[in-house]
């Protein structure tokens, strides 16, 4: 008795490498998807020099402190176009000084000087016409000591 063996027809497998190849394809092919993507969208860095002013870090805290030292309390506020500034004293009392500053748009980077007049209160200053929404008031106030206190306040102008 003999078995016989069915003859092999090559033309049946010649598929098989062929998945290899387009399986190959569809990794490069997605990989290259992603590295564009990676490319070409938001890097992840809000920040210039991230590095270098992290490692400087410890001069932010220690500022931070000078700053606390004065006991001075700044109060923003802006109503009808016009930005009001009062900066207090641990005795409730006002400090007086000189206060410089701008009025900064986050989401462009936009900046717009401020022009800000002594006034009974503290001091005030008209707001130049600017888009409305979100913005970021950064005004620094030195007294006639040379004491220096750095005030950050966000607003929404309307």
């Amino acid at each position: 008795m003999s078995l016989s063996i069915p003859e092999h027809d090559p033309r049946r497998s010649r598929w098989i490498p062929w998945v290899f190849v387009g399986g190959m394809v569809l990794v490069l092919a997605v990989n290259v998807g992603l590295v564009v993507s990676a490319l070409s969208t938001f890097t992840g860095v809000t920040t210039g020099r991230a590095y270098d002013k992290g490692r400087a870090y410890n001069h932010v805290l220690e500022e931070a402190a000078r700053q606390d030292a004065l006991g001075w309390h700044p109060t923003v506020v802006v109503e009808a176009r016009t930005l009001r500034l009062a900066v207090l004293d641990r005795a409730g009392q006002p400090v007086p000084g000189r206060v410089e500053g701008v009025l900064h748009r986050p989401m462009d980077g936009l900046l717009l000087p401020l022009t800000m007049a002594a006034a009974p209160q503290g001091w005030t200053a008209a707001l130049p016409e600017a888009h409305p929404g979100l913005w970021e008031v950064r005004l620094t106030l030195t007294d006639a000591a040379g004491h220096r206190l750095d005030i950050r306040q966000r607003v929404v102008l309307r």
